[in-house]
């Protein structure tokens, strides 16, 4: 196997995941920014940060390797809300689909993990951003409040981690399945 671990971060949790992981297989582990060095690998681990639904970098990083509706793609997504909710799963999945070809989408492994928000570190937009959500799924009924808005609501302002190393044995057994 010539694998890599690619990985793309705002704020680090994604990335950290992605180095801890990578030095438990003896990968090399890049930004995604750095795609191309990994042109010849026939399997990528990609760890990426949600942000707007979407997983930060994958697009971009799929586009520029010619061989990725080849490889073995391993997708992990790192977002706020707890990944055992499946409605969570779903919205994470479906956003997956709208930013990979279809081909691509149905061969990659996609696993979740809790990441975390430090609000202190957040940019100006990301702040204003999760400002509007707090603003607006605080009001929702808690019936009507999902997963990932109940964790906005809950860690709203404040720092919080959920990383969890053990959490990555799941993708290693997978990455060693072939």
């Amino acid at each position: 196997m010539r694998g890599a671990v690619l990985y793309g971060s705002c704020y680090g949790t994604a990335q950290k995941y992605a180095e801890r992981f990578a030095r438990e297989t003896g990968l090399p582990c890049l930004p995604c920014e750095q795609a191309g060095d990994v042109r010849d690998a026939d399997t990528l681990v990609y760890f990426g940060g949600l942000y707007a639904g979407g997983v930060l970098g994958l697009s971009k990083t799929i586009r520029s390797l010619p061989n990725a509706a080849n490889m073995r793609l391993l997708i992990v997504t790192v977002g706020l809300a707890d990944p055992q909710d499946p409605v969570n799963v779903q919205n994470i999945r479906t956003a997956l689909k709208k930013q990979l070809p279809q081909e691509v989408f149905a061969r990659a492994q996609i696993f979740h993990l809790r990441g975390g928000i430090d609000y202190a570190r957040l940019s100006r937009g990301h702040r204003a951003m999760m400002a509007l959500l707090y603003h607006h799924d605080k009001r929702l009924p808690p019936e009507k409040q999902s997963a990932e808005s109940r964790a906005i609501v809950e860690t709203y302002n404040s720092k919080v981690d959920f990383f969890d190393a053990q959490a990555l044995d799941v993708i290693r057994r997978a990455l060693e399945t072939a």
